[in-house]
């Protein structure tokens, strides 16, 4: 009895064997903000990134330590965001080293803190928002 399942699978198993990926050198999520000055403010000043690049007066990129995030002026939904915090949908997840440390330092910044500093079953962690209700959870 033919299955055609099996020939299918069968196919891509051959097929992948010889597909030549690209090597990934970097990766960089990308923010629609509605006020790119207040977004690389935000970043820059109590996140510790640096200004990578900027192209005219609505896309940026940032970077700290080989990490980047693309800023892009549009339309922030951020009453979207600001409810999925709630749920605790979280938008970027730094994994850092000392965590306590780090939180006592945000604790005294402009920045709205969405999640204490609590233990979880995989790690110790916190969430802020960015000006544009994006979540940001930090991982020890």
């Amino acid at each position: 009895m033919y299955c055609f399942l099996a020939d299918l699978n069968n196919h891509f198993k051959q097929r992948n064997m010889h597909t030549v990926y690209p090597q990934i050198k970097k990766m960089s999520p990308l923010f629609v903000v509605a006020d790119l000055e207040q977004s690389l403010n935000f970043y820059t000043q109590n996140l510790g990134f640096e200004i990578d690049f900027r192209y005219e007066d609505f896309y940026a990129g940032i970077i700290r330590d080989g990490f980047s995030i693309h800023l892009k002026l549009g339309y922030s939904a951020i009453k979207n965001r600001v409810s999925n915090s709630d749920d605790e949908h979280i938008d970027l997840t730094f994994e850092i080293a000392d965590i306590h440390d780090v939180f006592e330092v945000i604790k005294t910044l402009p920045v709205t803190i969405i999640q204490p500093l609590r233990q979880m079953p995989y790690g110790t962690e916190f969430y802020i928002a960015d000006p544009d209700g994006y979540t940001l959870a930090f991982l020890e």
